[in-house]
Order: structure tokens, then C-alpha cells, then sequence
């Protein structure tokens, strides 16, 4: 990415990230960590409904439709839909590191239009953790994984404890989610959310 700012490269003692030994297998749809997200939520109806995949190492792919809600210009999709979808995949690669973690930092580069109607294919990675902090990549492609970069980001999350959605977080909501008797989806409904 031209111009990446300082904050979001990793220091000189930065470490490879780990994949946890718990998380979902490559191959693996990892489903929506919080059914009222506006990324990958199935209950919000205007949301982007992204469905990611695990993949090899601490890396994913996902995939988003750009409908008639997520436009901007007439017949192209607002580039702030395409910097949501992007920090949706992002975040969701804390899923594999098991890590609750929330954006910290997000620089977007928009290289090409992205037609309503196109399916955005996005890949990420983790590239390096270092303490707290946790740096990631990821591109979306038009026309298909390997089709022409339409949009790219690097980002920094920051690990968190679940007391800062508790905290913070509109009590019903919280709640809702704490009470939910899937332990797994208790856990994940806290993951990525600033």
C-alpha cells in the first residue's frame, strides 16, 4: 500500500503469528460472530451479510454481493461499504489467533469500482503480533480470487479484554449476548467490534 503510515508497521521485535490450536479448521465457514453485525450478521437486513472462510495459517477468505443498500455513486458501491467489509474480514481474523481484539487503525486504498451486482472476493492475512497489538492485510478482488485488485487494507488491532464491551456496550445487547447459551457464539459476539 503507497504511503502506509509508521503506526502500522510491525516493530523490529514483532513476532509470526500462531494460529490457536482451537480455531476452525482450513476450509471452515466461520459464521457471523454477532447476528446484529452490520458485516456478517444475518439478522440485519440492509447489512453485508460477508461470509468468511478459514484458511491456511492465520489467513481467510470471504466473499460479499454488493446490492442496491451498499451504493454510493449511482450503480457502485460507497467506498465506505468496501472499508466495512474490509475490516469485517479483517477482524474476523482474530477468530483463528482465538483473540479478542478490537480496530485500531484502518488504511484503505480504493484502486478500481466496484459495480453493484459484483461479488467481492477478499483475502487477509495476519502478519505479525506484538504484544497487544496485531497487524493484518487484506486485498478484494472483482471477477473473482484472483481477478484485479479493486480495494486493499492494512490494519492494526488491539487485544482487549471482553470487560471493555461490557463497559461500553448498550446493556440490553450485552446481556442478550452473555446470556446466549452457545458457548461459542457467547464468545465470539465480543470479538471484533471497536
Amino acid at each position: 500500500m503507497s504511503g502506509t503510515s509508521a503506526s502500522l508497521q510491525p516493530p523490529a521485535d514483532a513476532v509470526k503469528p500462531v494460529r490457536h490450536p482451537d480455531a476452525p479448521e482450513p476450509g471452515e465457514l466461520l459464521g457471523a460472530h454477532y447476528g446484529q453485525c452490520f458485516g456478517c450478521g444475518g439478522e440485519q437486513p440492509h447489512g453485508l451479510h460477508l461470509q468468511a472462510r478459514a484458511g491456511e495459517g492465520v489467513s481467510l477468505t470471504a466473499e460479499f454481493t454488493v446490492r442496491r443498500e451498499h451504493q454510493g455513486a449511482p450503480g457502485l458501491a460507497h467506498g465506505g461499504i468496501l472499508a466495512t467489509a474490509l475490516d469485517e474480514t479483517l477482524g474476523s481474523l482474530n477468530w483463528l489467533l482465538r483473540t479478542i481484539a478490537v480496530t485500531g487503525r484502518l488504511e484503505t486504498d480504493f484502486r478500481r469500482p466496484v459495480p453493484v451486482g459484483t461479488v467481492l472476493h477478499l483475502q487477509a492475512e495476519v502478519t505479525a503480533v506484538a504484544g497487544r497489538k496485531i497487524y493484518s492485510t487484506a486485498t478484494g478482488r472483482v471477477g473473482g480470487p484472483e481477478g484485479p485488485v479493486a480495494v486493499r487494507a492494512d490494519a492494526l488491532f488491539i487485544e482487549v479484554k471482553v470487560d471493555h464491551f461490557i463497559d461500553n456496550g448498550r446493556q440490553e445487547e450485552i446481556q442478550a449476548a452473555m446470556s446466549d447459551p452457545d458457548q461459542v457464539r457467547r464468545a465470539r459476539a465480543f470479538e471484533v467490534n471497536p
